[in-house]
């Protein structure tokens, strides 16, 4: 096989991947219809697009923010959380999952992942619930549903809330549902990353009309859903998502299915065919999960399987073949904001038995997958043809070839 591109040789790959977002027709028309409404605020298009997305998304109750931060905030304040209060929160996600309790008062607890789903792990859950405990946040990270019948199960039995972070895990399902309603409260986001884009905007999903009505006031200044324009029942802030976006995002609905039906099957051909390589494999199948969002692939790296050579050195060779990739999340108790958050606080905590310190923080499973396992690929590499699948494996079997070439 040819040198690797990394040592001057030729890339597996000089084609880009397919470009994201995909732009139409649909949504050129949509953002000049909104226009020239003169109609930018309140106006019809917002209202839609929360019935359309909840209904998608086999909620009942839906609310459209500005984002998928503030809607983590919103649902953490629709639940009544108070300051002190602790959540549970996995290792391995973005900040926003953790950083959203910390900005409503209260404090996130990490718990570790599951080593082959990198969701969280319901043993490691249970070990952190202590009595200020409120909630559980399951991150459907990649858009791969976290275990919402144990998570489900410890939240009800502990008398806690489970709010599911589905900001990866747009028409996503667990057992046939679609996730977002199946814990007490689901929170989206449509950054200009995500599988349903509007570059940014957020939604906040229940079955519980209590909570939806208390989402809704919050979003919107604390008036009352039924309330005059001038009446504010709750302290809320103006966290409404715009008309321009939520047309724009009912245009990209239109390709929603498709685009996912098209990730699925690229995502399981890629399975198969990393199958035959030794050292690289995709994350553990589970048959409850009906849909696997796939914004991202990833791919479970092991140095053996490449005579010793580092993951990071292994990214770097993909890279330079063609292939692009990242390795992902670090451990998101390192971060300096947690620390910084929490270092004059007078809030004791019942987890950490005195002042939250995240640097006694270890979750095993976390640090091994950020340190040496864990390989991303993006959504929209999953949206081309077959064969941008097998380049993706030649690449792989082209490095392991050469890896002895270099070090480690």
């Amino acid at each position: 096989m040819a040198q690797l591109a990394i040592t001057g040789g030729e890339p597996t790959r000089r084609a880009p991947f397919p470009s994201w977002p995909v732009i139409t027709p649909a949504d050129q028309a949509v953002l000049l219809e909104v226009l020239n409404s003169g109609r930018w605020f309140l106006a019809d298009k917002v209202a839609s697009f929360e019935k359309a997305f909840a209904a998608f998304q086999d909620a009942q109750f839906g609310v459209a923010v500005s984002n998928g931060t503030v809607a983590l905030q919103v649902a953490l304040e629709a639940i009544s959380l108070q300051t002190g209060d602790e959540v549970i929160v996995p290792a391995y996600t973005f900040i926003a999952t953790a950083s959203s309790v910390a900005m409503v008062g209260g404090i996130p607890i990490f718990a570790d992942v599951q080593p082959g789903t990198y969701n969280l792990c319901p043993d490691s859950v249970e070990a952190a619930i202590t009595e200020r405990t409120r909630a559980i946040i399951a991150v459907h990270v990649a858009g791969r549903p976290a275990d919402l019948d144990a998570l489900g199960e410890l939240a009800r039995r502990h008398k806690i809330y489970l709010i599911e972070d589905s900001a990866q895990a747009h028409a996503a399902a667990w057992k046939g549902r679609k996730v977002g309603a199946i814990g007490d409260l689901g929170t989206f986001s449509f950054q200009a990353s995500k599988n349903l884009n509007a570059g940014e905007g957020g939604f906040v999903t229940t079955d519980d009309r209590r909570l939806a009505e208390r989402a809704w006031s919050l979003h919107n200044c604390g008036r009352a859903p039924e309330g005059a324009w001038y009446e504010h029942p709750l302290v809320g802030g103006n966290y409404r998502l715009g008309e321009f976006q939520a047309g724009l995002l009912l245009s990209q609905m239109g390709n929603l299915e498709a685009q996912t039906a098209r990730r699925t099957r690229n995502a399981e051909l890629l399975t198969v065919l990393l199958g035959g390589i030794e050292g690289v494999s995709s994350l553990d199948p589970d048959s409850r999960i009906t849909t696997h969002a796939n914004h991202l692939y990833i791919i479970r790296y092991q140095a053996k399987g490449f005579g010793g050579l580092t993951r990071d050195r292994f990214i770097a060779a993909l890279q330079q073949e063609g292939i692009p990739c990242s390795s992902g999340y670090k451990p998101l108790y390192k971060e300096a904001a947690f620390r910084t958050k929490f270092q004059d606080t007078s809030l004791v905590s019942p987890y950490f038995k005195g002042k939250p310190d995240y640097d006694r923080v270890c979750c095993p499973q976390v640090e091994r997958i950020c340190a040496e396992e864990a390989v991303w690929l993006t959504q929209n590499m999953l949206l081309g043809p077959e064969d941008d699948m097998r380049d993706i494996t030649r690449a792989i079997r082209k490095i392991q070839e050469h890896a002895g070439e270099l070090g480690n």
